[in-house]
């Protein structure tokens, strides 16, 4: 359905910009039209430069607004010819009006292109940090299905301050959701050190809780590579969750929003800490010792973590979104991603514009692989176990 809406509106897109070409030929129809019938001796001349300056803004090329430059120009020498007023100064002023007007959105084209290729450029940019700072969540890591959403506050940005990650370990599945303290390329070198560390943390670390450690001194680390000496300052809230071969789950959670569990049957149910930790960077890195909160997941259990850009969006009555009342209805959506899209729209419908922070979602369904004992036979019967 996205995609059948996005041609629609590349369709859409095509047949206005083919539309709004006529619009300078069309003004400049009805400026003739205007002075053919007016019985008044008040001439409309002075009115054609109207033409070359909408060719300005209706058309990216930059030869449109000399094309209709140049016939307003003719236009001008024929209701001059036909009012009897080729002599007159009201003509000539006319005439050299419309040639600068054409110049000026000949020249106002020529850099609205370059910043439009210095806009790609920067997008290109963009995307390819994306794919190395947020990397796409493939919808099979180990015994989970994944699914990511991630919508950055700044327009026209595709990442912030916000991160994620899921690796498959021979621990078993571990993932991140965290946000950085700020916006802006401060937020995504933060994050970026993060991540690194994750992605090396988890593989290494068998406690969930000495990823954590690992991820504290990474980040103290870096803030003071980067000239930030203050501890406090910037700090980092994530939540760590690590799903094991045998269908236990793991969770540590540094001064994050809790996790949220959907089991079909049961209103979603939020994986609280047993004790609050502060978010990483407030302590020094060898005083992270978050506790591990342990909970069994049944093949078709949910997890979902964001990030406060979430729960802590808010309609124009200052109504923060309530995620564990819509969230039963938007699981119903089926697949994964399916459910992050719903929620997305819903969080945007019941703000009413734009979010005003990042905001990441993923989501972490359990199905485990079936054993090669518990696998069907061709006669349909499963082998039972002596």
């Amino acid at each position: 359905m996205t995609g059948r809406l996005r041609r629609l509106k590349q369709l859409l897109a095509g047949g206005w910009s083919r539309t709004a070409l006529t619009l300078p030929f069309l003004a400049l129809l009805l400026i003739v039209a205007l002075d053919w019938f007016s019985k008044t001796e008040v001439t409309v001349e002075p009115a054609l430069t109207s033409a070359p300056a909408l060719a300005a803004v209706v058309c990216r090329r930059t030869w449109y607004p000399l094309l209709v430059g140049v016939v307003t120009v003719g236009a001008a020498f024929v209701m001059a010819a036909y009012n009897g007023r080729l002599d007159e100064s009201v003509h000539t002023a006319s005439v050299l009006a419309i040639v600068l007007v054409s110049v000026i959105g000949w020249i106002s084209a020529v850099l609205r292109m370059r910043q439009e290729r210095a806009l790609a450029d920067a997008r290109l940019v963009a995307e390819v940090a994306q794919r190395v700072l947020l990397r796409s969540v493939p919808d099979r890591v180990g015994s989970v299905r994944a699914a990511v959403h991630y919508a950055a506050a700044a327009a026209h940005a595709r990442i912030g301050g916000d991160l994620y990650e899921v690796v498959n370990t021979r621990h078993g599945v571990r993932a991140v959701v965290g946000d950085v303290r700020g916006k802006g390329l401060g937020a995504v070198e933060t994050a970026a050190a993060v991540l690194g560390a994750f992605r090396e943390a988890a593989h290494q670390e068998q406690a969930l809780d000495r990823v954590a450690a690992w991820l504290a001194d990474s980040l103290d680390r870096s803030l003071r590579e980067n000239g930030h000496d203050g501890l406090g300052e910037e700090f980092v809230t994530l939540v760590l969750i690590g799903v094991g071969p045998d269908g236990m789950a793991e969770i540590v959670n540094c001064g994050h929003p809790a996790p949220v569990l959907l089991r079909d049957g049961e209103l979603p149910r939020l994986l609280e800490p047993s004790s609050p930790v502060p978010p990483l960077g407030v302590l020094p890195p060898e005083s992270v010792r978050p506790p591990v909160r342990r909970a069994p997941v049944l093949p078709g259990d949910r997890v979902l973590l964001y990030t406060d850009g979430v729960i802590e969006a808010r309609d124009r009555a200052g109504t923060f979104y309530p995620l564990l009342e819509r969230l039963p209805d938007c699981a119903k959506a089926g697949a994964p991603a399916d459910v992050l899209d719903r929620l997305h729209l819903d969080v945007v419908r019941h703000v009413g514009r734009q979010l005003g922070d990042d905001a990441a979602m993923l989501l972490l369904q359990y199905e485990p692989a079936a054993l090669p004992e518990q696998l069907p036979r061709p006669n349909g019967q499963v082998p039972q176990r002596g």
